[in-house]
């Protein structure tokens, strides 16, 4: 049986418990005080720690426009199966290429300045050879030979800078490309569109940050509980642990997972620390959706097959005066022959609601007092006992 369903269960079955168990009439003086009791049984404990968290795809991915422009066609809608590379989108590719053949047209214009300057730079060289033969001779001042130097140093820099130009020119028609290649909204992964920001003819601005257009669940077959577990409890939770959730949009059942993760940053509301713990979810059936509130109950352990009681038993105390000395440790009483009557006990797992036990004396079916209740007050005058059912 479930944990959220066995939860209900065992209230009920303590409720019962308590019901069939023996009542007593304890008689002092004046005074009559139901004794309660409840049976040891034999069977399952549960313990677990339980929390609310929220269902989600295990991977995400906003899907956004890396360039401005106007919608021109949307090919894909809500809950649509994408495949990687899919075309989902479409901008307005128009400015786009406006601006491509304008970098086309830049790449042309510093290519002719690259040959202007390399024919710059050869007439500087052939002047400056010119000249330092002729100074050589004594035909022209040292000046003249200086400036021919002088301007075929120009030419080599202005060469320089065309060639630098022409690069600027070529990596800026690159990037006009890629521009309008991202004017095709392309899928990253596979999977399914669970959220669309856009419609068409809308326009789009990716001059600061590339707006979200939409939002895939890469396979809604493998989700993910995140839930927040108190720092009284996250040290019980353990990679692997098996898990139980329910959901309110399927109240006829449970479903099972596993702790994937135990996240390290903590986070603190109100005073109140917690730690994130992811739960791997398979849901080949489809009928879970992302969003959803999980109401979480991660098994801490199991035992079968284990006498168990109400922990209400643990805490009774009869009053000193119907037993004198008591003995030390942990106790159960019965109530026999009139008396109250000690039992030492072993305590294991407990869910909340039941305990496990054992001791020498112990078995499957005794019954163990829960409580004692007063009829009327009276005074304390030395007793008798009388019993029933």
């Amino acid at each position: 049986m479930k944990i959220m369903k066995r939860n209900i269960l065992i209230i009920l079955a303590t409720g019962l418990a308590v019901a069939l168990g023996s009542w007593f009439y304890l008689v002092r003086g004046n005074d009559t005080n139901v004794v309660q009791t409840a049976v040891i049984t034999r069977g399952e404990i549960v313990k677990t720690v339980s929390a609310t968290g929220s269902l989600n795809a295990r991977n995400t991915v906003s899907v956004g426009a890396q360039v401005s422009g106007t919608i021109k066609k949307i090919h894909v809608d809500y809950n649509s199966v994408v495949a990687k590379g899919q075309l989902l989108a479409e901008i307005d590719p128009d400015m786009l290429r406006a601006n491509l053949r304008q970098s086309e047209a830049s790449v042309l214009s510093s290519s002719a300045s690259l040959q202007e300057a390399q024919a710059t730079l050869a007439n500087a060289k052939r002047t400056m050879d010119r000249n330092a033969e002729l100074f050589a001779k004594g035909y022209i001042a040292k000046s003249e030979r200086d400036d021919s130097q002088t301007a075929y140093e120009t030419a080599q820099a202005r060469l320089q800078s065309a060639r630098a130009s022409l690069a600027q020119a070529r990596a800026d028609l690159e990037y006009k490309k890629i521009n309008l290649d991202h004017a095709r909204i392309l899928s990253p992964i596979d999977g399914v569109i669970i959220d669309r920001a856009v419609d068409e003819g809308q326009t789009v601005n990716a001059s600061q940050s590339a707006p979200t257009l939409f939002t895939i669940a890469e396979d809604l077959g493998r989700m993910k509980v995140e839930t927040a577990i108190d720092e009284a409890d996250i040290g019980l939770i353990r990679k692997g642990q098996a898990v139980e959730f329910t959901v309110d949009a399927h109240p006829e059942g449970s479903f099972d997972g596993f702790v994937s993760e135990v996240r390290l940053a903590a986070t603190t509301t109100d005073n109140v620390v917690t730690y994130m713990v992811i739960i791997g979810v398979d849901n080949d059936k489809k009928n879970l959706m992302p969003g959803m509130t999980a109401n979480v109950s991660v098994i801490i352990q199991k035992k079968k097959d284990i006498l168990k009681i109400p922990s209400s038993a643990l805490r009774f105390r009869p009053p000193q005066e119907y037993t004198g000395d008591r003995p030390k440790g942990t106790l159960l009483w019965t109530f026999e022959g009139g008396e109250f009557k000690p039992h030492q006990v072993k305590l294991g797992i407990y869910d909340g609601i039941f305990t496990e036990v054992s001791g020498d004396d112990l078995e499957e079916g005794m019954n163990v007092v829960t409580g004692m209740a007063g009829s009327d007050s009276g005074g304390g005058r030395a007793f008798g006992l009388g019993q029933r059912r």
